[in-house]
């Protein structure tokens, strides 16, 4: 089904792309400051059958884990969700009634947020529906229909607990709380710690760490970290420790998917992945982390687990995502080329030969088609991916590094014709290159991000990649966004085949100080400060820039009809501070400078113009355009023969937002209410 909807077609300068099919409807649903979007599987059909189920067998692990990312977020999501989903679907008052309507949207924030804070910007949102309608709407709902359970089958109880998390702003107010000076554990409502602060956290891990080890395990990962009669103790979550319903419900689908494995080589990162989860063993995560990174044959992959940790003001422990994928043959061409130029990259870095590897090991990119998102990664997601975050196994075993051009496919898609371009970029000139050559440019540059910039560079010995603490996500994300960004101006693209000509390298350029400068700020409310770490690591950047060219005119903002608008006056200078700021982040990085870290964040990344903010968010309401994307997921229907044996698997793309989320909550819910 889904290779019938895409006809083979040339981009730009002879590109080889997938091209929608006419009667492909990508966007699906539109509301508060978000639309949600449909991506394409292309290729499905020509996988063989063993791949075929391999995908959804792994597409069945990646949906069970969907409750442990709404625990994880904040320990009254799943009750909050779920009294929600009753009323929306046990409500017999009037639906077209303003206060139900709002509840709805509220619900769908819920969805796509996996839970009450903005999946971005980490506030919690605020209903537009009274209190009282809320607490008249769940007593007017059979008890049996709410999750009762944790709060003695008891409504009031339920009513207790949940409403003031609600509606009370001051209450669990920020998910990820980044803000200087402040108790970050304390002050952050996420379900990681609790009855703990900030110095207990660090003391904890601290007692740990064997600052001479140089093959340290991700201490904190996987566990919560709490108090239990006066004592600090982590719950790790296992098989047989917290989520374990879940887990047990991963691992008999991970165990499907071993049975199916493309070689051996998968079939032990398989069964590694479940070792880990049944023991819930650093050790074991580390060298299941290892197999999966050395598996570079298996045209199907995945990520499934406990990964990034930016759910963490401290960025120890992970929160639960998963990525179904198999590689885009003809796409992934590029990514090889530059893998194979891994160490010529790594040789003319303009950072100090004291942080660059002598041997660049391990390198394997590759450009994937995503066939299931889920956790972390869904209804939102990565445009790329590089894996693993330990920085030793980085260094002696490699990384694995991915662009999911289909999701990126499908936002350009959806941004045709929406009038950003005409109402933000300087001039036509501009405007023209973009249209030229940014979409290949962007995928350029995700590329690099991925494949070599968070691979690049190395820490000095007994570095710590847990020294810059609440700063590490920002710097790390900035180091790897540098390297892109310098390299895409390199004459070296053009050489590799990668860019048509040096022209094209300016559509990134011009669109990253754009957004980090101006657009990017429509995502957060009016009057805060930047506290997500890859807007922070963009701001850092355009800013910092912006700064240091200002007595040449490097980068000008200008004003035309009242408007601010980024012009870039000399690309080849911009590139120049682009180097020196990559070498700076680097050494920050490679000496663990946390100082060094604070100032260049609070500095540059963190405060916003608050005339600029109130005319880009004035501008972008203008055009209708929400800020923020996501995705539903196609749906796979296994077709069986008379004796239950699976012939096939069909791809579907015929959900709506809502029904999808309202089927998982049903199929995919076997967490308790309160863990």
């Amino acid at each position: 089904m889904a290779t019938s909807m895409i006809t083979a077609c040339s981009g730009n300068n002879g590109q080889s792309v997938n091209c929608p099919a006419d009667n492909f409807e990508y966007k699906v649903d539109k509301f508060a400051d978000l639309e949600i979007l449909r991506y394409q599987v292309p290729d499905f059909e020509s996988l063989s059958l063993n791949q075929k189920k391999l995908i959804y067998f792994l597409s069945q692990a990646a949906l069970e884990g969907r409750d442990i990312l709404y625990d994880q977020n904040n320990k009254y999501n799943l009750a909050i969700r779920r009294t929600l989903e009753a009323v929306y679907l046990n409500y017999e008052g009037p639906r077209d009634e303003k206060e139900f309507q709002e509840m709805v949207v509220y619900l769908k924030r819920v969805w796509f947020s996996n839970g009450i804070h903005h999946h971005y910007a980490t506030d919690k949102f605020e209903p537009t529906f009274s209190q009282s309608f809320f607490e008249k709407a769940v007593r007017s709902i059979p008890a049996e229909k709410l999750p009762l359970k944790p709060f003695n089958n008891n409504v009031e109880n339920l009513l207790q607990k949940i409403t003031p998390v609600i509606f009370d702003k001051n209450l669990y107010a920020k998910r990820v709380n980044q803000a200087e000076g402040a108790d970050l554990i304390k002050t952050s409502a996420n379900n990681y710690y609790e009855g703990v602060s900030e110095k207990e956290v660090d003391d904890f891990y601290n007692k740990m760490r064997d600052p001479n080890d140089t093959t340290p395990i991700s201490y904190g990962l996987n566990s919560k970290l709490m108090k239990e009669n006066g004592k600090i103790v982590e719950k790790v979550w296992k098989v047989g420790g917290m989520y374990s319903d879940a887990i047990e419900k991963i691992v008999g689908w991970l165990e499907k998917a071993a049975e199916v494995a493309e070689n051996d080589e998968q079939k032990s990162v398989i069964h590694s992945l479940i070792d880990f989860y049944e023991t819930g063993d650093l050790l074991t995560f580390d060298e299941y982390s290892i197999l999966w990174v050395e598996d570079t044959e298996s045209r199907v992959d995945f990520v499934n687990g406990f990964i990034e940790t930016y759910g963490d003001p401290l960025g120890m422990k992970a929160s639960w995502e998963s990525v179904v994928n198999f590689k885009n043959l003809e796409a992934t061409k590029r990514t090889i080329t530059i893998s194979e130029n891994a160490q010529w990259f790594e040789d003319h870095s303009p950072v100090d030969p004291r942080f660059k590897k002598d041997s660049v090991n391990g390198v394997t990119a590759k450009v994937i088609t995503a066939a299931m998102l889920g956790g972390d990664c869904h209804p939102a997601t990565p445009i790329g991916i590089n894996l693993p975050n330990a920085n030793w196994i980085r260094q002696m075993h490699g990384s694995k590094s991915v662009t999911i051009e289909n999701i990126t496919s499908a936002y350009d898609q959806a941004a045709q014709g929406n009038g950003f371009s005409e109402e933000f970029v300087w001039n036509d000139e501009e405007r023209e290159r973009i249209k030229k050559y940014g979409f290949q440019s962007d995928n350029l540059h995700t590329d690099l991000h991925e494949c070599l910039g968070h691979g690049s560079g190395q820490m000095l010995p007994g570095v710590s990649q847990d020294t810059l603490k609440a700063y590490g996500a920002t710097i790390e994300e900035a180091r790897a966004d540098l390297f892109g960004l310098y390299y895409a101006a390199d004459e070296k693209m053009v050489e590799l085949g990668l860019l048509p000509n040096m022209e094209a390298y300016k559509a990134e350029y011009y669109k990253y100080m754009m957004n980090g400068l101006l657009t990017q700020l429509t995502r957060i409310e009016l009057g805060n400060n930047i506290e997500e770490a890859h807007m922070r690591n963009r701001q850092l950047i355009a800013k910092w820039v912006f700064e240091h060219g200002k007595e040449d005119k490097v980068v000008e903002l200008k004003k035309r009809d009242g408007k601010t608008f980024v012009v870039i006056n000399d690309y080849e200078a911009m590139r120049g501070l682009i180097g020196q700021l990559l070498a700076e982040i680097q050494r920050i990085k490679s000496e663990g400078d946390f100082e060094g870290a604070k100032k260049l964040v609070e500095t540059y990344a963190v405060k916003v113009d608050l005339d600029i903010h109130k005319e880009i968010r004035e501008r972008y309401a203008a055009l209708n355009i929400a800020p923020y994307k996501g995705f539903v997921n196609p749906t796979y229907e296994p077709i069986m023969d008379k004796e239950g044996n699976i012939i096939d698997v069909k791809v579907k793309y015929e959900e709506t937002f809502e029904q999808q989320m309202l089927r998982y909550a049903k199929e995919y819910s076997s967490l308790p209410t309160m863990n």
